[in-house]
């Protein structure tokens, strides 16, 4: 469910898995590897659960920052957790 209560979408197990395994595979080949930072700037969209669940299956830790804030809170967040990729 997004932010409005109308804005939903569904699912299976199954094409969860395979998205997000799809994901992964695009986050290793752009070099991330277990340990490495990642920040995710997305809504509330399916698209951020699968970031999350793929930098989860591959290792790398993630940090959310939701697509309300400023481009200088962004760049403040992104130096601070010293992330290698920004997701958007």
């Amino acid at each position: 469910e997004g932010n409005e209560p109308e804005d939903s979408m569904k699912i299976t197990y199954r094409e969860l898995l395979h998205k997000v395994c799809q994901f992964a595979n695009v986050l290793r080949s752009q070099g991330v590897k277990k340990g490495d930072r990642v920040s995710i700037y997305l809504p509330m969209i399916l698209e951020l659960v699968i970031a999350m669940l793929a930098c989860a299956r591959i290792g790398a830790l993630h940090s959310v920052v939701f697509a309300g804030f400023s481009a200088d809170s962004l760049c403040e967040r992104i130096l601070d957790c010293g992330c290698s990729l920004l997701i958007t």
